[in-house]
Parts: C-alpha cells; structure tokens; sequence
C-alpha cells in the first residue's frame, strides 16, 4: 500500500451535484479527505469558515497567489479559487486518498504540476436537469444562474481530458462509482512497487 494517498481531481458544472456527491462520498469512505479550497465569494448560510472554504479577500488572497502558496488556483464567476500546496501535502502525509473539488481551469492546472493525479469528471444526466438544479438551489439570482448555464457548455466540453466520467443520475450510484474508482487507484503498480521489489528481493 502506498504510503502516500492518491490524489483526485473532481470537476463539474455548476448544478451538477458535485458538492453533495463528495460530501456523501466523504461520509461513507473514512480514508477519503477534501482538500478545503480558499475563494473569495461571500460565505453562504449554511457554509462555515475552514470546513466548506477558507474565504477571505481579494487582498489576503493575491497575496497568497504572490506567495506562491497555491498548487492551483483562478477566477472564476467572478471569484477567486485555489488549493494550497500545505493542504494537499498535510492530508497526504496522513495517507488519506486527497480530493480536490475544483474547476476545470484549476484541473488544468493540476494536470501539468501533479501528472500523477486522477481526473473524474461529474456529468449531469441532461441539460434540463442541469437548469433546474440550479434553479432549485435558491442561493443564486437570476443573472448568476444564466452566467453558470452559459459557462457549462465549455465546462462539460473539457470532460474528454478527465480520466473517468461519472453521470450523477442517482446520488448513492454516482457516489458508488466514485467510491470504486477510488478504491481501485490504491491497487495501481505505482503505488505498490516497493511491495513488489521487497517480494522479488526476498529470493
């Protein structure tokens, strides 16, 4: 077994489910960890500070980026996202599975500094359902919710460069498969090569 966890990038469009998937996925698989993202968008009511996001300012967050503190991080709806290198490292260490629920600019992002990390990407199962999700959310105004519809057809046109595909239909099926490919990325060769040379050394 390695004795760092794996890392996941989730990505989806607004309105797909993501943040409930990943929140039953975590409940469920005690070895899974979100890494918490820093954003500069306003604290929702039922969102608390260091467990859903670290929000904080324009200021306090360029200053971050200047920093260098994020392993990705970007704008988007207006907003600033990022992921912190200490975030990432300090669940690894602890050898939990690190999940990082970003966008796909941030993806993108990951791809390129952590080739080792694993993309799934959470599909909606229409685009009727995609809009009234977002509809039934109730914490975004109309003009938010046009903004989101109109970035999700480029958002979704970036799943080819994710790993796995995952259609979020039923809650617990999408979080089962999830949970799977999770699950069988601890068995890669990679992970598992020390225990393969020690076997091999043994004779």
């Amino acid at each position: 077994m390695s004795t760092k966890g794996n890392i996941f990038v989730v990505s989806a469009a607004s309105g797909t489910g993501k943040t409930s998937l990943l929140n039953k996925l975590t409940a469920q698989n005690p070895n899974v960890r979100l890494a918490i993202s820093h954003t500069t968008r306003t604290k929702r009511e039922d969102e608390v500070d260091g467990k859903h996001y670290y929000f904080v300012d324009t200021n306090t967050f360029e200053q971050m980026i200047g920093d260098g503190a994020f392993v990705e991080h970007a704008r988007v709806h207006n907003q600033y996202y990022g992921t912190s290198t200490q975030e990432i490292e300090r669940l690894r260490q602890s050898d939990f599975d690190v999940i990082l629920e970003i966008d796909v600019q941030g993806a993108e992002q990951i791809r390129k500094l952590l080739p080792e990390s694993i993309g799934i990407f959470i599909l909606p199962p229409s685009w009727e359902v995609l809009e009234q999700r977002l509809n039934q959310r109730g914490t975004e105004n109309p003009d938010s919710i046009a903004l989101r519809l109109k970035n999700s057809r480029y958002e979704i046109e970036q799943a080819s460069l994710f790993d796995y595909l995952v259609v979020n239909d039923d809650l617990q099926q999408a979080v089962d498969n999830v949970n799977h490919i999770i699950l069988a990325s601890r068995f890669r060769q990679t992970n598992n090569a020390d225990a393969l040379i020690s076997l091999l050394q043994s004779r």
